[in-house]
């Protein structure tokens, strides 16, 4: 599936009418496509505003009522109209009857609730996009920066720690490359060592994917390196572990 298919399913997404695997390209498309991903927040939107202004709160009694007759009652068939005239003859129209109009009542709510589901998962995905986005965007800055310096050091178990740093950004990146998942419940957290034994807590890293590279959190400053420990889900305000890696920043 090319990208010109990928921004036509934005409206059949929003309604959640895609295959698994369809869904699947769309919200990667939209962590790259800033125009699918706001036309996707204004279609939920509509969507949303449709599914609410019809939908109405039905009793308990009679969502069982109807839920009862649906799977007893026959639906009319068309009547037929005998004669030479018959396309002249327009039949007359009858009030429908009070299930069919609980049936409609039912089926506007469910389209209401399914509306709202659907526009909190593809604002809950907008919003995962941009998060990512803005971290990759912070990354490629550190990394282009012109003054930005690098050290590669071997880790625990053969991995291999990488660290750049920016001085006139005041940032660090951390990538690791052959480091395992952390165990169940468990994170890498990353630290600024700021010397005599001081550890300043810098952010966790993704635990899904622990090879992508990291923006430590906060200021570089005065800190002379950054440490690698593993933590209870959620992180530590201090290390509880030994490191599974420290690397000193580079000299300018």
């Amino acid at each position: 599936m090319n990208a010109a298919d990928l921004h036509t399913l934005t409206g059949a997404y929003v309604l959640d009418a895609l295959e698994p695997a369809e869904r699947i390209a769309v919200e990667r498309h939209l962590a790259d496509c800033s125009s699918c991903a706001q036309e996707v927040q204004e279609f939920s939107e509509t969507a949303t505003r449709l599914g609410l202004a019809v939908a109405a709160p039905p009793s308990a009694a009679l969502r069982d009522q109807v839920m009862r007759r649906i799977a007893t009652v026959r639906q009319e068939p068309p009547r037929a109209v005998r004669g030479a005239h018959s396309a002249r003859v327009r039949p007359r129209w009858r009030p429908p009857s009070n299930w069919a109009l609980a049936a409609c009542l039912a089926g506007a709510v469910a389209l209401g609730g399914v509306a709202v589901a659907q526009y909190e998962r593809a604002e809950d995905a907008r919003q995962q996009a941009q998060r990512a986005r803005i971290a990759n965007d912070a990354v490629g800055a550190v990394l282009a920066a012109a003054d930005a310096r690098v050290t590669t050091a071997p880790l625990r178990g053969g991995a291999v720690g990488t660290v750049v740093v920016s001085a006139a950004r005041n940032q660090a990146v951390f990538a690791a490359s052959g480091l395992p998942a952390p165990p169940s419940g468990k994170v890498y957290q990353l630290w600024y060592n700021d010397g005599g034994g001081r550890m300043r807590p810098a952010g966790l890293m993704d635990p899904g994917t622990p090879a992508t590279a990291t923006l430590l959190e906060g200021p570089v400053d005065t800190a002379s390196g950054m440490g690698v420990t593993v933590e209870p889900a959620g992180g530590s305000p201090q290390p509880t572990s030994a490191p599974v890696a420290l690397l000193g920043f580079p000299s300018a």
